[in-house]
This record gives C-alpha cells, structure tokens and sequence, in this order.
C-alpha cells in the first residue's frame, strides 16, 4: 500500500511528468478550499434575511451564528499563522468538533421559533458542515507524522504543545486578500445581521411598552 500511494505521489500518472502532490494539496487548500468557503456563508446569510430572521429567531440566532464564525475562524486564522503540531491540531479538531455541535444548536433554535428553514438552507448547511471536516482531513494528510505525534500526545517533541510560527510565512498579498474577504463575506453580512436583529427587538420592546401603557389608559377610565 505505501509502495502505491508513493508511486501515486511520484508521477502524475500522465505525459507532464512528476506532480508534487504535497504542493498541489496546499495550494488547493489556500486557493481553493479556504476562498470556496465564503460562498455557501454569504448564501446562508442571504437565506436568513429572506426568511426575516429578526422578525423570528432574532438577535438569539444572529448571536450563534457570530459564535460558529468565531469556531471557525480561530482556526483557520491559527493555521495561517502557525506550523501544523499537535497543539495546532488539538485546536482544529476542537474548533471542528464545537462547531458541530452549535450547528445543531443553530437549527433547533431556528426551528422552534418557527424561521422557515428551506431545502436549499439545508443544503447550503450540508457545505458548512462538510468544508471544515475536509480542510482538516487533507491537512492531517499532509502531516501524517504531526498526527501520530498528536495520537503519542507529543513524546519526544519539545514544541508539541507551543504553537511555532509558520516558515516561511505566508505572503503579505495572500494574507490581506484573505482579510479583505473575510471582511466583505463575513464580517459585514453578519454584522449588518446581528445590527438589524438588535434593532428590530428595540422596536419592538418600544412597541409592547407602548401597547401597555396604552392597556392601562384604556382600563384607568
């Protein structure tokens, strides 16, 4: 079996010649996987305020939403920044592991406050739940030996459980075209989210006291 997949690694099975699958993994991973991921997120987005989610689920469902993208993106942001090592790891699958759980959380609490959740929200979840899982399976590929290190809880390596800076680090251009799209797919979206849910519950806070007082006239006379 390693006799194959180091075959399979060595030639690229065609007239180009070798292919450095190494490379290519990580090249699909930052210029692929990781730019792909905003899109079913800006979708998501698009279906909540389809759905009026400040008239239903409101600031409570805006909030877990922020929570997921922060489940997220400390990871993502971590990885960037830092060599994959068993801590590094210990933080992915932790980071996956939490999301998935307030994913379920995300839906119950649409749910029952009846926010129609569509087929095609269902599957713009299925992406957001799967794209983690398949970042992190290529990267546990990639640094097979960082798994078994992580799997020995780190016996023998002095900085298993440090985070160590990336070398060489990523490009500056990488790394501000990154920032600039998490700022317009995600950051903007869901803060105009969040800010439109808040004020819709001051609204209507405003208008239950205005109802009251109203109650009150009425039975004073």
């Amino acid at each position: 079996m390693r006799g194959q997949a180091a075959a399979i690694s060595a030639s690229g099975g065609t007239a180009g010649g070798a292919v450095d699958v190494r490379e290519v993994t990580t090249r699909y991973l930052l210029y692929g996987l990781l730019p792909s991921w905003f899109v079913p997120g800006l979708a998501d987005w698009v279906m909540h305020r389809r759905t009026r989610i400040e008239d239903t689920a409101g600031t409570k469902e805006s909030l877990i939403h922020s929570l997921m993208m922060a489940e997220v993106g400390i990871p993502i942001a971590a990885t960037l920044r830092y060599e994959v090592n068993p801590a590094l790891l210990a933080v992915q699958l932790g980071g996956a592991a939490v999301h998935e759980a307030t994913a379920l959380w995300d839906v119950r609490t649409a749910v029952r406050s009846d926010r129609e959740v569509r087929p095609i929200e269902q599957h713009i979840h299925s992406f957001l739940e799967s794209l983690p899982f398949g970042a992190l399976a290529s990267l546990m590929c990639l640094h097979a030996d960082q798994v078994r290190s992580l799997l020995r809880g780190g016996r023998g390596d002095p900085d298993a459980w440090r985070l160590v800076p990336r070398r060489p680090q990523l490009s500056r251009g990488y790394i501000a075209g990154i920032t600039a799209a998490i700022g317009a797919c995600v950051l903007l979206p869901y803060g105009e989210e969040l800010l439109r849910c808040r004020r819709a519950a001051k609204r209507s806070k405003k208008r239950a006291t205005s109802d009251e007082a109203h109650w009150r006239v009425t039975k004073g006379r």
